[in-house]
């Protein structure tokens, strides 16, 4: 990450509100009784100018990851510092690959970043919850928004290895579901105690 040095917070900590609405390490139970711990550290982003400054990878700043509309909770919406997992970097690195395989920029739609599990959107077993997912509406000069685009880009994020889950087209679809699970991530100055 380069740009403003950036704040660690361990989400226990955080006011009771942000707590209630971001769930740090709350176990979750998704799909066939397989249990996810949402995130529990995350960055402190103190205004939306930071987060314009700080890149994450070369070609992607954080701001491109965190855009959300009125379906989040208006707390986390309206109200800095922004809480942001600290996966997002990893994210990020895979994204800066794909951009590199593309040899285009890609653009990351609102909603298609981090959203937080309080987000209208989220629900309990949205990996967006754990800042390790994105919605790629365009790559370069090419939307996204039918089956053989969809399915072109979707073979080359495939071939970035098998921790990359791309969904499959349907019916409508009109971005590429790129993500790599449900990471957390400790940072080294951080106890989990």
């Amino acid at each position: 990450m380069s740009g403003p040095e950036v704040e660690v917070v361990d989400g226990m900590q955080l006011p009771d509100e942000h707590r209630a609405l971001l769930r740090p390490g709350e176990p979750v139970e998704g799909k066939e009784g397989i249990v996810h711990r949402l995130p529990r550290f995350f960055f402190s982003v103190a205004s939306w100018p930071e987060a314009h400054r700080i890149k994450l990878a070369p070609h992607l700043k954080l701001s491109e990851l965190m855009m959300v509309d009125s379906c989040e909770a208006d707390l986390l919406l309206h109200q800095f510092p922004h809480y942001v997992p600290c996966a997002i970097v990893v994210l990020a690195r895979y994204l800066e690959s794909f951009r590199r395989e593309a040899d285009a920029a890609i653009f990351v739609s609102a909603n298609g970043g981090y959203r937080s599990p309080a987000h209208g959107l989220s629900g309990n077993k949205n990996v967006h919850s754990w800042a390790t997912a994105a919605d790629i509406y365009r790559v370069g000069d090419s939307y996204l928004d039918d089956e053989k685009t969809i399915a072109k880009y979707a073979a080359l994020a495939d071939s970035l290895g098998p921790q990359v889950f791309v969904k499959p087209y349907a019916e409508g679809d009109d971005h590429l579901h790129f993500d790599l699970g449900f990471i957390t991530m400790t940072p080294r100055e951080c106890s989990e105690r």
